[in-house]
């Protein structure tokens, strides 16, 4: 059985997520961002107990077919911008062959249910990515551009003082340096559509 998870983006989350099943004696085939297979039908006394369990990590069971899509189009613009050379092909492209379906459908369906464009969503990751290169001093702000497949340094100039309020140098600088979660990404993405 599948059981589609909200709210997954890194390693750890799949950890979480198998301990949870484990815990509750499932037996997990597959963990991927976004969901896990198991062995069994899960109960729905089960199916609560896992949501508390991973709930405490901002992590959430998924019961709607459009909220599968929304999660899964997430993870797939998240995989887009952490390809760790330079992309070849465009994020709507990229959305296309990976879920198989028209590109104005999928962005119409994500802009429904959250508010936003898929673009926006793309571009406050990119800022998080960008935030992390610069935190750890790794590349010069060319290079994180490049990374980031912007066009230009000014491009990526100006996209991270559009979403972060900073340019990349004053960033930089500060004393405190503060990163967001992909959940907090997601929570900020509600509020603004409320």
């Amino acid at each position: 059985m599948k059981i589609y998870i909200k709210n997954m983006a890194c390693e750890s989350c799949k950890v979480v997520v198998k301990e949870a099943l484990e815990e509750l004696n499932l037996n997990p085939v597959k963990i991927e961002l976004g969901e896990a297979v198991i062995k069994e039908e899960i109960t729905t006394e089960k199916k609560k107990k896992l949501n508390a369990i991973i709930n405490k990590v901002g992590l959430e069971i998924i019961e709607s077919k459009g909220g599968v899509l929304i999660e899964k189009i997430k993870n797939y613009c998240q995989e887009y911008i952490n390809i760790d050379k330079p992309v070849k092909v465009n994020l709507s492209d990229f959305l296309t062959e990976k879920l198989d379906l028209d590109y104005n459908y999928l962005s119409n369906a994500f802009s429904e249910v959250t508010s936003s464009t898929i673009i926006h969503y793309t571009n406050l990751l990119k800022m998080e990515k960008a935030k992390e290169m610069i935190l750890f001093e790794e590349y010069n702000f060319s290079e994180i551009a490049s990374k980031l497949n912007f066009s230009s340094l000014s491009a990526f100039s100006t996209q991270f003082k559009k979403v972060t309020g900073y340019s990349p140098t004053h960033f930089k600088n500060l004393k405190e340096k503060r990163r967001k979660a992909i959940q907090e990404l997601n929570e900020d993405l509600k509020k603004k559509n409320q």
